[in-house]
C-alpha cells in the first residue's frame, strides 16, 4: 500500500509539471487546428425538458437546433442519478466507484476528486489549452481539491448544490448547512443570497472566456446549477413558458447556449468547436412542479431505473459530425473523456479508465454501441442494475419512488417512500422502454447470463450489497 501511494504521488507530480510546462513549450506545427471544446451540463435536467426530445411546453430553439445541426443520443446515460459521482465520471472517463466518488458531497466533506486522477482539462491543458470552468464544481470544496488543483486555469461559481444552505427547507431538522458563497478561483466573493442573477453572469464569463482565447485553442466547461431547486430564472425570462419556473430555467439556459454560439459564429469560431449539452442525471421528482419531466421513463434522480439515468445529450462539432444525426445505441458519461481525447488529438490518461470513444458513433463509421455492458451504482459502491445490449436486468436491492404520487408547484418535496426489489427483474429496453413488464421468470438464461457479467463487474468494482470491495478501486480524495 505504501508503495502504490508512493506511485500516485510520483506520477501526480510529474503529471503537474507537465500540465505547467506544456503550454510554453508547444509549438503549433500541425496544419489541423484542433478543435475548441465547450461542455455545457445542466444539474437534474429531464430526457422529457427539451423539445428536440418531445416538450411541447417549454421551447428551446437553440438547444433543438445545436441537435438538428449536430447529433443527438436518444439513448444516453448519466454514470450515476446524483451529483458527485456523475461528474467524477465526465471529468475522468471512469465509473465513480473506480476512483471512489460516491453520493453528492455536502459542504465541508472530508473527500473529494483525488487530485491524482487525470481530468479533460488536464489532458487538454498538457495539449496546449486554455480551460475554465463556470458553474457548480461539486467534487470537493477543501482546497486540495478546487478545479485549479484538477487542471483548470480559471474558476467561478459555487462549490456544491445551490440548496445546500441555510434556506434549505429541511434545514435545522435534517441539515445544517452554512451560507453558501460565490468563488473567484480559491477566493469565497461574497455569501450568495439571491441566484437569480447567476445563469446569466455564467453565460458572461463563458462569453468573456472565449472572446480572450479566440486565437489558441480552449476547454470551456460551464456546469449550471440549474434547474436543481431551488429554482431561479432572472426577471426576463418569468412567466414565459407554459411549464412554470421551472420552463422559465430551462428557457433562460437554452438562451444561454444560444449566445455561446452567437459568440462563436462572430469569432469565426463556430465551425471548429465542439459543444457538448448534457445533464448530470434525471429529475427530482419529489419537487413535483419544481422538477423537469423523465419523459416516458420510469422514476427519476436517486434511482437506477431509465428516468434516474437516461437524460438529453447533444453533441455539435460540424467538421465531423453531420447534421441531423441521430443515436439510438446507448452511451454513458464515462465514454465523453475518451471522445474528447480522440477529436483533440490528445493522449488518454495513464491510469485505466472505463469509456470508449464515441467518434465511430457521431461520424457515422458504426451505429454500435462502444459497450455492451453498462453498470448503474447508487449510493456508497451498490450495484443495482445491469444494461446488456437491449436487456437491463436490476438486482435486488431498495430504492425510492412516489409511488404514483405527484408532488406540489410550491417548492418543497414530499416525501419518499421505499420499495424493495427482492428477486432479480428483466427487462427489454427495445420493447418496453417505460420498464412496465417484468420479464425475468420467462428468461432464465438471459438472468443467468447478465448475473454473471455483474458478478465479474463486482471483482473490479466491488458491491458493497454483496461485501465485495473490488480489486481496481482506486483512492477517493481525503484530508486530515
Amino acid at each position: 500500500m505504501i508503495f502504490k501511494s508512493c506511485l500516485y504521488k510520483i506520477n501526480y507530480y510529474l503529471q503537474k509539471l507537465i500540465y505547467f510546462f506544456a503550454p510554453l513549450i508547444i509549438i503549433t506545427c500541425s496544419k489541423e487546428i484542433p478543435p475548441n471544446v465547450i461542455f455545457i451540463l445542466t444539474d437534474d435536467q429531464g430526457y422529457g425538458d427539451l423539445g428536440i426530445y418531445g416538450a411541447s411546453d417549454i421551447k428551446t430553439p437553440n438547444l433543438d437546433k445545436l441537435a438538428r445541426e449536430g447529433a443527438y443520443f436518444t439513448s444516453y446515460y448519466a454514470t450515476q442519478p446524483v451529483c458527485s459521482a456523475s461528474r467524477a465520471s465526465i471529468l475522468t472517463g471512469c465509473y465513480a466507484d473506480r476512483i471512489g466518488v460516491h453520493n453528492a458531497y455536502s459542504p465541508g466533506s472530508k473527500v473529494g476528486l483525488n487530485p491524482y486522477e487525470t481530468t479533460i482539462a488536464e489532458l487538454l491543458r498538457m495539449k496546449g489549452y486554455s480551460t475554465a470552468i463556470y458553474g457548480k464544481w461539486h467534487l470537493g470544496d477543501a482546497p486540495k481539491f478546487l478545479p485549479r488543483n484538477h487542471g483548470f486555469d480559471d474558476y467561478f461559481g459555487i462549490l456544491y448544490s445551490n440548496d445546500m444552505w441555510p434556506k434549505h427547507p429541511q434545514q435545522g431538522t435534517v441539515f445544517n448547512f452554512p451560507d453558501i458563497k460565490l468563488y473567484e478561483n480559491e477566493t469565497p466573493l461574497r455569501i450568495l443570497e439571491d441566484q437569480t442573477f447567476l445563469t446569466g453572469a455564467l453565460t458572461d464569463r463563458a462569453i468573456d472566456f472565449i472572446e480572450d482565447n479566440k486565437d489558441n485553442p480552449f476547454f470551456l466547461y460551464l456546469p449550471h446549477p440549474q434547474p436543481h431547486v431551488p429554482l431561479f430564472a432572472a426577471d426576463t425570462f418569468r412567466h414565459t413558458q407554459e411549464r412554470g419556473l421551472y420552463g422559465d430555467v430551462i428557457h433562460e439556459i437554452d438562451t444561454s447556449v444560444g449566445k455561446i454560439f452567437e459568440t462563436l459564429k462572430k469569432e469565426g469560431l463556430d465551425d471548429n468547436t465542439l459543444i457538448i449539452f448534457t445533464s448530470d442525471n434525471g429529475p427530482w421528482l419529489s419537487y413535483g412542479g419544481h422538477s423537469g419531466s423523465s419523459g416516458i421513463f420510469r422514476e427519476g434522480k436517486g434511482t437506477n431505473w431509465e428516468g434516474g439515468h437516461r437524460v438529453p445529450a447533444i453533441v455539435y462539432y460540424p467538421k465531423r459530425i453531420p447534421a441531423n444525426t441521430r443515436i439510438d445505441a446507448p452511451a454513458m458519461g464515462i465514454d465523453w473523456l475518451p471522445t474528447i481525447s480522440d477529436f483533440t488529438g490528445s493522449s488518454l490518461p495513464e491510469t485505466k479508465i472505463d469509456g470508449a470513444s464515441l467518434v465511430p458513433l457521431l461520424t457515422g463509421i458504426t451505429t454500435k454501441s462502444s459497450h455492451e455492458n453498462f453498470f448503474f451504482y447508487y449510493r456508497t459502491n451498490e450495484l443495482h442494475a445491469i444494461r446488456h445490449k437491449n436487456w437491463k436486468l436490476y438486482v435486488p436491492h431498495t430504492y425510492r419512488s412516489l409511488n404514483g404520487r405527484v408532488g406540489t408547484n410550491d417548492g418543497f418535496p414530499i416525501p419518499y417512500e421505499i420499495n424493495t426489489i427482492e428477486n432479480p427483474a428483466l427487462f427489454n429496453l427495445e420493447t418496453d422502454p417505460r420498464e412496465e413488464m417484468d420479464i425475468a421468470n420467462e428468461n432464465h438464461e438471459i438472468v443467468e447470463k447478465i448475473t454473471k457479467i455483474a458478478d465479474s463487474i463486482r471483482w473490479v468494482l466491488g458491491d458493497r450489497l454483496m461485501g465485495i470491495k473490488g480489486n481496481e478501486v482506486r483512492p477517493v480524495g481525503r484530508i486530515d
